[in-house]
């Protein structure tokens, strides 16, 4: 079976790093430097609505008290902290973060079992989890489809991926409009909130990975070739973006 070639969440942005064999460190560097402000500015920039919409977005996935989950890209804990909200205990939650500043913040929060990692090498045993989440990171991995062969895998049978993630819009108006906000006024407030120039570059970068990311059929049509049953996509507020897919039973 020949071996297919990494497809990449986007271009590599080259005014970060110079290109996909540094990416990894620059973005471990963004998110190690800010994570002591990452909180803040989420709260800021998503007006104190983010805790309500990833509790229903777990919902949606159909978490349950008694299901093992593990959240990639998991940085402060916010979607687990989510999860432990809808009922599921600390001991069946599973976190992962190639940020070890992200994953100490997280640590002193929750105290729930956390793993320095990459979701394209997870280093958990198959068929390990009922749900595996990743919250607003799916732009910042090197290899999606490495990244769903991972998740497949460490799924038990029946068990959902859940992906969130912020869209391009389709109306150009609105693009105009979440470019201003996302990529000048958030990267301001991000500076405004924590005083640092880091936390700012971090936004910038944040906004140009939604940007430049692939678009929403790309990403259904990897899930579908990494064997996921019936990928479903679900639209918020025309940016507020839900990927959901099942490992067959």
């Amino acid at each position: 079976m020949p071996v297919m070639p990494p497809l990449r969440p986007h271009e590599p942005l080259t005014q970060f790093y110079a290109g996909w064999d540094s990416q990894a460190a620059t973005v471990r560097e963004l998110f190690d430097s800010s994570a002591p402000y990452y909180d803040r500015i989420c709260a800021a920039m998503s007006f104190g609505t983010g805790w309500r919409y990833r509790r229903d977005t777990l919902r949606r996935a159909g978490l349950k008290p008694g299901m093992r989950v593990l959240d990639v890209a998991t940085g402060t804990g916010l979607v687990l902290a989510a999860a432990l909200a809808e009922g599921v205990v600390r001991d069946a939650l599973v976190g992962l973060d190639p940020s070890r500043r992200m994953l100490d913040v997280n640590r002193m929060r929750y105290g729930q079992p956390l793993v320095q990692g990459r979701g394209e090498a997870l280093p958990f045993a198959d068929a390990s989890f009922d749900l595996v989440s990743m919250g607003y990171a799916l732009r910042h991995v090197e290899d999606l489809r490495a990244l769903f062969a991972e998740c497949r895998r460490v799924l038990r049978p029946g068990g959902r991926l859940l992906i969130l993630e912020i869209t391009r819009p389709r109306s150009s108006p609105l693009r105009v409009l979440l470019g201003a906000y996302l990529g000048v006024v958030v990267p301001a407030l991000a500076f405004l909130t924590s005083g640092r120039r880091e936390p700012r570059r971090l936004m910038q970068y944040y906004w140009a990975t939604i940007a430049a990311c692939v678009s929403t059929e790309v990403i259904l049509a990897a899930l579908a070739e990494a064997r996921f049953a019936t990928p479903k996509l679900h639209v918020q507020g025309a940016i507020l973006t839900e990927y959901l897919a099942q490992k067959p039973i």
